[in-house]
């Protein structure tokens, strides 16, 4: 049987912290800034990590499983 193969999609979108969580972009932040405030356009550059709902399944998506 092959090796599976990792979600390139997935892999591009998120990266692992040291500790093991996992870190995203912000959305929102491609198109239309003229609408938002320059706080929440700052606010956006920051990543944020994943939801702990979230995060058993895009580890599966992110490691070759």
């Amino acid at each position: 049987m092959p090796k599976m193969k990792s979600h390139k999609g997935a892999s591009k979108r998120f990266r692992k912290t040291g500790s093991g969580r996992l870190k995203r972009s912000h959305a929102f932040t491609s198109h239309l800034a003229r609408s938002k405030s320059e706080k929440q356009k700052r606010q956006l550059r920051k990543g944020a990590l994943v939801d702990k709902s979230d995060q058993s399944r895009i580890e599966q998506l992110v490691s070759q499983r």
